[in-house]
């Protein structure tokens, strides 16, 4: 639990409040740290452009090219730049190392996206699928089953708030075609391109 800055007590000392209405006001504010996160920002420069990365203290929750369809969903106009915070330093790492070539592991990379369950559900299996190959909506679809539809994948797919590292690049339509990603078919044929993958 955080605690609660000095300058909260003071400024609810001198509103006089009775005994019991200043208790209850910190309990309140107690409750409020709890369950509100604190969200950060900071940048990266990659050759295929200026990235975004939010994050809680400790996980990610957002990586976008820049002016990608909807960057920073979700996250609110008052977060604060960190460049020294520790997800960062990993994930900038993380990022060196697969535009240099490499196949870094995405699990040393705390996760956590914010979404719908169903969308969490298909991030999770875009995670599953391996440096240097491709999959399909339909086939995403068809592994999730419950009567999911492709459509609906993509929905999901397109909402993904983690660029690159959840592999949303990916996923091709129906016969291997290069088709809808937020960053823009050019920055998809790109990342594919760097794992190896030429359509």
């Amino acid at each position: 639990m955080k605690a609660i800055p000095y300058e909260k007590i003071s400024q609810m000392k001198n509103m006089h409040l009775p005994r019991f209405g200043l208790i209850f006001s910190v309990v309140f504010f107690k409750i409020f740290d709890m369950t509100t996160p604190t969200y950060f920002i900071d940048t990266y420069d990659s050759p295929l452009g200026e990235l975004t990365l939010c994050a809680t203290p400790d996980t990610l929750v957002g990586l976008w090219f820049c002016g990608q369809k909807y960057f920073r969903a979700g996250v609110p106009d008052n977060a604060a730049r960190n460049a020294n915070l520790s997800v960062f330093n990993i994930t900038k790492q993380w990022l060196d190392e697969y535009f240099a070539g490499a196949r870094p592991d995405t699990s040393r990379i705390p996760l956590n996206p914010r979404g719908t369950e169903f969308q969490r559900a298909v991030w999770h299996e875009l995670r599953k699928i391996p440096y240097g190959t491709t999959t399909t909506y339909g086939d995403i679809a068809a592994r999730m089953g419950r009567g999911t539809s492709p459509r609906a994948v993509g929905g999901a797919v397109g909402r993904n708030p983690v660029s690159i590292i959840i592999p949303c690049h990916r996923v091709l339509g129906a016969n291997g075609k290069l088709v809808g990603y937020a960053g823009g078919l050019d920055i998809k044929n790109k990342l594919l391109w760097t794992e190896g993958v030429n359509l």
